[in-house]
């Protein structure tokens, strides 16, 4: 009898200690990372006058195809590190008859707390 008694205390005391452990784990966060990378040489590429297939060259499929401003392509990148401050970019390059009239950059949302 005193056996079973103190193999119940040591399941119990062992059941407690892994719930308790349970409370300090903390799952895992990955670095998440989404669009296209945006980097201001890759910006400086991109001049008045390029084709579409060369600003596709340089920066890469557009993320965004709107119906409703079918000359603008926007591009978005969007980093979540594990830990730090996550960024968001967005560049809208605006064409005209198939070649670039201006590209816009939103400075705005590069850092977000």
């Amino acid at each position: 009898m005193k056996t079973l008694a103190k193999s119940s205390k040591i399941v119990s005391c062992l059941i407690l200690s892994l719930l308790l452990s349970a409370c300090f784990i903390r799952p895992y966060k990955f670095d998440l990372e989404q669009g296209n990378i945006i980097t201001n040489e890759k910006v400086a590429q991109i001049t008045p006058g390029m084709s579409e297939e060369q600003v596709r060259y340089v920066l890469g499929t557009p993320m965004l195809n709107d119906v409703f401003h079918t000359n603008r392509w926007d591009y978005v990148y969007y980093d979540k590190p594990r830990t730090g401050k996550e960024t968001r970019q967005h560049i809208a390059v605006h064409f005209e008859d198939g070649r670039v009239v201006e590209v816009t950059r939103d400075f705005l949302s590069e850092a977000v707390a």
